[in-house]
């Protein structure tokens, strides 16, 4: 077999032999002279020669970097000549100032090397459009942007306010550090086309316009910082017009359906240009996207969002019909790893809704890699209107092997309570007051951004019936605790959202007995951030997490005195967690969140598999780590019942189970389980069928991996 890099250079010599050539050799024969031009109606030139983009959404950050290249050779193999995707400025500035491409000791790290990524596409013969934000929506937590942008008690993001302006051109001088040598017009590089912002025409609607200026302002930036390709922006013409335009550059458009109309909405903003769809929704969306997401996939949802073959292809063709270029967005969705998925604000109850970790997106390419109904009637449009002739075609690579593993069994636990022991005491926080997350005075001043916070007050109450009052919102999932006892059910169907510990609501109310009688109380209130709002007007960007709104009413009197326990589960902490509990879960009679291990022994190479949730409890919620790696979140109100584990996070080799000091070379795989829900584990049993290795979408797959 030979390795990647000899692939890479036979392919232009494979295509030579067979009098065809790659996409690279024919724009760039006799050198190049310009880069990507909206000419005219007719359409694009890249290098003086017409060129018709027809692009994939790929993104680096929701893929493990071991499996791009496959994503990139099934992009290639439909005929495609360019991959989009964005850049996530939270996980490349994670603390101001700090920035990190890959060079970090982050848990996203190892994802974040977006050079390589582009260098790769290069070799995989596409082109590179680049969204480097800093806003990327994205159904990503915040749109991308860092939560340490919200400790300023005026910001006002994407605008010119001063204090946004400053943190947003010192990203971007990072970015253009690390890129600029990588644009068309640079060498060989592969970068053909840059964003401006992300879908500015939603974000100044209503009473709440936008900022043309800055928008301005973040493309003369990037020409400084030695952008030189071609710039556009993107939006849905019918219902922003170009109010997130900038003067002179190309418009493009994002829609899922209704084509026709969307670009005779072009036509009138721009009639000199050529169509181009920035944002093909190959699933998800629903065409009223500002009213109701009623296709995106949120906690709570009993369906999986998407689109129709029948109109995925039927829209397409409409697309190609009017001689537009076209990227698929998404081409592959991916995973969004760790507590990174999004959210969107609602203007209707319940207000706010959390999206699950699963990206699948019901695009071309299912979340792990497969190909689908859609990627097939993208490869059949693309050839039927290709327009120029004897391109290289690939052969389509191999689906990765599913495996199903044995059923295993949870061995150790952490409570609740053994967890806080283990935190640095630099990270525990004394204050009269409820601080939010981002108002933590924790990782060099940048606050919490991820994870849960448990604020604690140690109360004396007498015996008999007590309330408990949260005035303004919880943000988002709150569970209270007495003495380390849950006392707040689980989140099992809509009618519990009217709540106490819910986000819908504000100032809701708990009674509860203190059964010990006259005596001091341990009280808890343990939040979850669900993720921050990512798409909408200003007004939507108020984002902090936790007990942000108000203060807390023990018997209508404010409760003052917190203890405040930032609990980030990062991959450092998770890997360092020691002195576990010999047992798989604490006795019956204590009622808390637990953090479980599970061991997956593999004698062989690892492939990709799934775990299931099914059985662990209608109310179980919590996130999984596979080796310290979060994986993503789980919740049994669904719609969700697996999550997805890359081969590349497992692993095998002959090292004794010291695995929370080393990651290479383990001899077991490593599963942790932290559970909010006081339902137990319970006995689940896979079944090797085909619904496994050959997966459609992830509410059909057939779990590979078991927790009993």
């Amino acid at each position: 077999m030979l390795s990647d890099g000899y692939k890479v250079c036979l392919l232009p010599l494979l295509a030579w032999t067979q009098n065809d050539v790659t996409w690279y050799d024919y724009y760039t024969a006799g050198g190049r002279t310009s880069g990507l031009i909206p000419a005219s109606k007719d359409g694009f030139l890249l290098n003086e020669k017409p060129f018709h983009i027809i692009s994939g959404s790929v993104h680096y950050f929701r893929i493990h970097p071991a499996q791009w290249r496959d994503r990139l050779r099934k992009l290639r193999a439909t005929g495609a000549n360019t991959v989009d995707t964005y850049m996530p400025w939270n996980l490349h500035e994670p603390r101001r100032g700090e920035y990190d491409f890959s060079e970090g000791q982050n848990d996203f790290s190892a994802f974040l090397n977006v050079t390589a990524f582009v260098e790769m596409a290069r070799e995989e013969d596409l082109f590179v459009i680049l969204r480097p934000g800093p806003y990327i929506c994205s159904e990503w937590d915040f749109g991308g942007l860092p939560s340490w942008l919200l400790r300023d008690p005026e910001m006002k993001v994407r605008t010119s306010y001063p204090g946004f302006i400053e943190v947003a051109d010192s990203y971007l001088t990072e970015v253009f550090r690390r890129v600029v040598n990588l644009q068309f017009q640079k060498g060989d590089g592969p970068i053909i086309a840059i964003q401006v912002e992300n879908e500015y025409g939603a974000f100044g609607v209503r009473d709440e316009p936008g900022d043309t200026q800055y928008l301005i302002h973040l493309r003369d930036k990037m020409i400084e910082l030695g952008a030189t390709e071609m710039f556009f922006t993107s939006d849905t013409p019918t219902k922003n017009a170009d109010f997130g335009a900038v003067p002179g550059e190309l418009q493009t458009a994002n829609f899922q359906n209704n084509a026709d109309a969307e670009f005779d909405a072009l036509d009138i903003l721009q009639p000199d240009k050529p169509y181009m769809v920035a944002e093909f929704w190959s699933g998800w969306f629903y065409e009223a996207k500002l009213l109701f997401f009623q296709q995106f996939d949120h906690w709570g949802q009993g369906y999986h969002g998407g689109s129709t073959i029948e109109d995925f292809s039927y829209t397409l063709e409409r697309i190609f019909t009017r001689n537009s270029s076209v990227n698929f967005y998404m081409f592959i969705g991916g995973t969004s790893f760790g507590f990174m998925n999004g959210a969107n604000q609602l203007p209707v109850f319940p207000f706010y809704a959390a999206d699950i970790s699963s990206y699948d997106y019901d695009a071309p390419l299912t979340e792990a890699g497969d190909y689908t109904e859609k990627y097939y009637a993208a490869k059949d449009l693309i050839a039927r209107f290709s327009r120029i002739p004897n391109i290289y075609m690939p052969a389509m690579p191999t689906e990765s092997i599913k495996t199903v593993y044995p059923e295993i069994q949870t061995t150790e636990h952490l409570t609740l309570e053994d967890l806080l022991l283990q935190l640095p005491s630099n990270k525990v926080i004394q204050s009269d007051n409820l601080l939010a997350m981002e108002d933590l005075p924790i990782n060099n001043d940048n606050g919490q951004s991820y994870g849960y916070i448990l604020y604690r007050n140690t109360a004396t109450l007498t015996s008999g019936t007590h309330t408990i009052q949260t005035i303004g919102h919880v943000r988002d999932l709150a569970v209270f605790m007495l003495d380390q006892q849950r006392l707040t059910s689980d989140w099992k169907n809509d009618a519990q959202l009217n709540d106490f510990g819910y986000w819908p609501l504000p100032n809701r109310t708990f009674d509860f007995n203190a059964d010990k009688g006259d005596a001091s109380y341990v009280v808890d209130l343990l939040v979850e951030n669900m993720a921050r709002n990512n798409f909408g007007p200003p007004s939507y960007f108020y984002q902090k997490r936790g007990l942000p709104e108000g203060p807390v009413l023990l018997d209508n009197e404010e409760v003052v005195g917190w203890t405040i326990f930032p609990l980030e589960f990062t991959s450092a902490w998770v890997r360092s967690l020691n002195n576990w509990n010999n047992s798989p879960a604490p006795p019956s009679t204590v009622n808390c969140p637990t953090l479980t291990k599970a061991t997956l022994s593999i004698s062989t190479e690892p492939t990709d598999t799934f775990i299931t949730t099914t059985g662990w409890g209608d109310g179980s919620r919590g996130v999984v780590f596979v080796n310290g790696f979060n994986i993503g979140r789980f919740s049994g109100i669904g719609p969700t019942k697996t999550l997805y584990i890359p081969a590349p996070l497992l692993s095998r080799g002959d090292n004794t189970r010291d695995w929370l000091k080393k990651q290479q070379q383990l001899e077991k795989s490593q599963l942790n389980l932290f559970l909010l829900a006081d339902s137990g584990l319970v006995l689940v049993r896979a079944r090797d069928d085909d619904h496994v290795h050959r997966p459609t979408r992830f509410r059909y797959t057939t779990p590979a991996v078991v927790l009993s």
